[in-house]
C-alpha cells in the first residue's frame, strides 16, 4: 500500500497554527520587553532630601536615549508642573538628560517623571521624588507618574516586528531562490506575499511609532504631530527609508519574474539584464538588511561600526536560508517538477548562508553576552540559547535534506516523463456538432480537464518517495523556521546581556545598589548608678532616602537597660546639613527604633547619641556611619 503524504492543506494548516501560537507569545512579551537604557543615577538623588531647591534636575542613563518635549517631567506636591524648557542632554552627552526648574519652588516632596527612547529604538520609563527642606504629602503617585507604553499599541507593535521580519526573509529568500536555483508561478507568489508583508508590517509599524514610545493608546496613530516627531527620530527614518526602498524592490521582483510573459531563466541567459537585475538587487536587500542594523542592537554599544554591517549580513543569511527554505517548499507542494540540479544548488546556497549565520553570530553572541555568567544568567542569553538550539535543529533536518536530494531523479514514476500528460490526455472527449461551439460548455469542459490534469499530476507526485520525503524534511525545517524568528523578534526587544551588566555595574558605582546595613558600636557613662553600657546602632540600608534606624543599650554584662531617654542625631559636617535628629521610639527593653528616616546624600555622616538615665545623669557620644 502507497503511504499518502501530508497534503499542502495540512500543511498550511499547520504552519498557520504555529503561526499564531507564536504571534500569541510575541504578543505576550511586547509589553514587557527589558528595558535597554537603564537610569543608573540622578541628581538630586532618588529620596533625597536637599536643603535648598536645585536649578535643575539631571538623569544619566547606561547608554544614550533621544528625548522630546515631555521626556522629563517635574511635579510638585499638588500635580502641578515646575520645570521649563525643553530637556537636553547634558554637555552634548547622549546618556544624559537635563531639565531646568523654576526659580524659587516651595518646600516639599517633588515627583520626576520620564520617558525616553534608547539607542536602540526601544521606549523606556520611570520616576522617582526628591524633596527640598523635609518631605511632604503629595498627590502624586510615583507609580502613575511614569509613561508605560499601552498594552494594545505594544501588541500590535510587536506583530508588526515579527510580520516585517517574515516578510524580509520571503522577499529577499524568494528572490534568490529565483535568481539561482528555480523560478515558478508558486516561487513568484512567495516573494510577492514577502514584499506585501514587509510594506504593509512596515507602514504598520510607523504609524505606531509615536504611540509606543509615547505612551499613547491606539487612538493616537491618527494623530500627525506623533507621526512627525517619529519621522525625526533615527528609527522612524529607517522605517520610512524601508518604505523608499520597498519601491525599487518592487521593480525588482518585477522584472525578475517578468510582468510581460518573459520567463526568468531567460532573462538569467542574457547578461545585461543579468548583472542589472543582480546589481540593483544585491543594493536593495542590502539597503532593507540596514534599515533593522542601523536603528536596533547592532547601532549602540561597543564597535558599532563593525556590529552594523555584521549585523546586515546576518539577516541577509537568514534572508537566503529561511527564505529560500520557503520558496522550496512552496515550489514542492505546488507539484512543480524541481529538477535535482535546482536543489542541490540551493542546498549549497543554504551551506553557505549558514556559514556566514554562524560566523556573524559568534561575533553578535560575543558583543551582545559578553560573559558565560550573562549567556545562563540573563533573558537574553537564554534566548540565544535557545536559538542556537533551533538553528542546530534546522541543521539536523537540512541533512536529512540532503539525504532525500541525494534519491532525486528528474525522470517520472511509473509511466515516465510523459505519463500525467499521456494519462491527463483527452481525460473528457470534446462534444461534438453544436455543442462544441457553445463556449459555456467549452469552458466547462476546459475546467474539468485542468481538474484532471492537476488531480493526475499530485497522484504522480505523491508517487515519487524521493520528493515526498523531501517535502517532508523541508516542511520539518520550515516549521522550526517560524520558531526561531519568533525567537529571533524577542531577541531585539531584550535588553542584550552585556548592556544589563554594565547597567548592574554602573549603578553600583552610582551609589543605587545599597551595600546592607551600616553598625557603629558607642561606648557611654553617665556617671551615676548604672550609668556605663554600650549602644549598638544600626542604619539600614544606609543609602540615601528612607531608612530604619535602631539602637539597642546593653549593661556592662551585656544584658539589655532602660535609660529614662535617648536620642539619636546625624550630621554632614563637609555639606554643613544637620543635626537631623531621629524620632527613636521605645520598642522594648534597651530597644529604640524609627522607621522611614530620610539621609538626603551620600558620604561620611556624623552620629550624636545623647543617653540621660536620671535626672541629672547624661551624656553625649559620638560615631561616625559612611552612607551609600
Amino acid at each position: 500500500m502507497t503511504r499518502t503524504p501530508v497534503t499542502a492543506r495540512r500543511a498550511a494548516a499547520l504552519l498557520g497554527t504555529l503561526l499564531a501560537a507564536l504571534l500569541c507569545t510575541l504578543t505576550l512579551g511586547a509589553g514587557t520587553a527589558s528595558a535597554h537604557a537603564a537610569l543608573v543615577s540622578t541628581d538630586p538623588a532618588e529620596g533625597a532630601v536637599v536643603p535648598a531647591a536645585p536649578r535643575q534636575v539631571r538623569l544619566a542613563f547606561s547608554e544614550g536615549v533621544l528625548l522630546t518635549d515631555a521626556s522629563v517631567r517635574v511635579l510638585d506636591p499638588r500635580g502641578e508642573r515646575v520645570d521649563e524648557g525643553r530637556p537636553a542632554h547634558d554637555g552634548g552627552k547622549a546618556e544624559t538628560a537635563v531639565v531646568a526648574l523654576r526659580a524659587g519652588i516651595a518646600d516639599g516632596t517633588y515627583t520626576v517623571a520620564w520617558q525616553a527612547v534608547s539607542a536602540d529604538s526601544h521606549p523606556v520609563a520611570g520616576a522617582f521624588t526628591f524633596s527640598v527642606g523635609a518631605p511632604s504629602k503629595t498627590t502624586v503617585s510615583v507609580a502613575t507618574a511614569a509613561t508605560r507604553t499601552d498594552p494594545a499599541v505594544a501588541t500590535f507593535y510587536g506583530i508588526g516586528r515579527y510580520a516585517a521580519y517574515a516578510g524580509f526573509v520571503l522577499l529577499v529568500g524568494g528572490c534568490l531562490f529565483a535568481a539561482l536555483c528555480h523560478a515558478s508561478r508558486a516561487v513568484q507568489r512567495v516573494a510577492t506575499a514577502g514584499w506585501v508583508t514587509l510594506f504593509l508590517s512596515t507602514a504598520l509599524l510607523l504609524l505606531l511609532r509615536g504611540a509606543y514610545t509615547g505612551g499613547k493608546g491606539l487612538g493616537a496613530v491618527a494623530d500627525l504631530s506623533l507621526l512627525t516627531g517619529a519621522l525625526s527620530t533615527k528609527p522612524g527614518a529607517a522605517l520610512l527609508s524601508r518604505l523608499v526602498l520597498l519601491s525599487a524592490a518592487a521593480v525588482c521582483v518585477a522584472v525578475l519574474f517578468g510582468t510581460a510573459g518573459q520567463d526568468p531563466r531567460a532573462l538569467r541567459r542574457r547578461t545585461a539584464v543579468t548583472y542589472g537585475l543582480g546589481a540593483a538587487g544585491a543594493v536593495v536587500a542590502g539597503g532593507l538588511a540596514a534599515t533593522w542594523a542601523m536603528a536596533e542592537h547592532a547601532s549602540a554599544g561597543l564597535q558599532a561600526w563593525l556590529a552594523m554591517p555584521v549585523d546586515g549580513a546576518h539577516l541577509l543569511a537568514v534572508a537566503a536560508w529561511l527564505g529560500g527554505l520557503a520558496a522550496l517548499l512552496a515550489a514542492l507542494w505546488a507539484g512543480d517538477a524541481v529538477p535535482r540540479a535546482d536543489v542541490r544548488r540551493f542546498s549549497r546556497l543554504a551551506f553557505g548562508a549558514v556559514c556566514v549565520l554562524v560566523a556573524t553570530g559568534v561575533y553578535q553572541s560575543w558583543r551582545q553576552v559578553g560573559s558565560w555568567d550573562a549567556l545562563t544568567g540573563t533573558a537574553y542569553g537564554r534566548l540565544l540559547l535557545l536559538k542556537t538550539a533551533l538553528v542546530a535543529a534546522m541543521v539536523g533536518a537540512a541533512l536529512l535534506s540532503r539525504r532525500w536530494t541525494a534519491r532525486l531523479t528528474d525522470g517520472r514514476p511509473g509511466q515516465g516523463a510523459g505519463g500525467a500528460a499521456r494519462g491527463a490526455k483527452d481525460p473528457v472527449r470534446p462534444p461534438k456538432g453544436d455543442a462544441g461551439r457553445d463556449p459555456v460548455r467549452a469552458a466547462q469542459l476546459a475546467r474539468q480537464r485542468a481538474a484532471l490534469a492537476r488531480a493526475a499530476g499530485r497522484r504522480e507526485r505523491d508517487a515519487d518517495t524521493a520528493r515526498a520525503g523531501l517535502r517532508r524534511a523541508v516542511l520539518a525545517e520550515a516549521a522550526v523556521a517560524v520558531v526561531l524568528l519568533a525567537v529571533t523578534t524577542l531577541l531585539t526587544g531584550t535588553q542584550p546581556g552585556r548592556a544589563e551588566e554594565e547597567q548592574r555595574a554602573a549603578t553600583a558605582a552610582a551609589g543605587e545598589q545599597r551595600s546592607g546595613p551600616q553598625k557603629v558600636r558607642i561606648a557611654y557613662d553617665t556617671g551615676g548608678a548604672n550609668g556605663r553600657g554600650t549602644a549598638d546602632v544600626a542604619v539600614d540600608p544606609a543609602g540615601t532616602g528612607g531608612n530604619a534606624v535602631e539602637v539597642r543599650l546593653t549593661g556592662p554584662d551585656g544584658r539589655p537597660v532602660d535609660v529614662a531617654e535617648l536620642s539619636l542625631s546625624f550630621t554632614q559636617q563637609q555639606k554643613g546639613i544637620g543635626p537631623l535628629k531621629t524620632s527613636l521610639e521605645r520598642r522594648g527593653t534597651g530597644v529604640w527604633r524609627a522607621a522611614g528616616f530620610q539621609l538626603p546624600m551620600a558620604g561620611d555622616w556624623r552620629l550624636t547619641l545623647t543617653v540621660r538615665t536620671s535626672d541629672i545623669d547624661q551624656t553625649t557620644e559620638t560615631g561616625n556611619v559612611k552612607v551609600h
